[in-house]
């Protein structure tokens, strides 16, 4: 349930102060592996954030990583850079979409 109360929290703080994404329409797709593994979805549109478990439309941008790695990126405790050259996270689609997201996880981060 770790990853969904990220998810909660993070949709929360940016549904609150949604500045860091106004004007931004864009859908991810996280595939996690892991104890919380499988396929969650953010939608960032209309300067709100939702997410869903599953996949209901297409995406703009994958992120592929393990559930653990996902919580410390959204926490500021992983690198991004830094996991895709190591292997950690693995990107396709847009890649301007992960370049934004990351953008968008440092406005918003929980650790600073």
């Amino acid at each position: 349930m770790q990853v969904q109360k990220t998810l909660q929290d993070l949709s929360n703080r940016i549904n609150d102060q949604p500045q860091g994404i106004t004007g931004l329409h864009a859908i991810y797709h996280f595939v996690l592996s892991g104890e919380e593994g499988g396929t969650y979805e953010i939608v960032f549109a209309d300067n709100q954030a939702d997410y869903t478990l599953g996949v209901t439309r297409e995406a703009g941008c994958k992120l592929e990583l393990s559930d653990k790695d996902f919580i410390k990126l959204v926490e500021g405790r992983l690198n991004p850079t830094v996991a895709f050259v190591t292997g950690k996270l693995k990107i396709s689609g847009e890649m301007g979409l992960s370049f934004k997201l990351q953008t968008i996880l440092h406005h918003y981060q929980t650790q600073k």
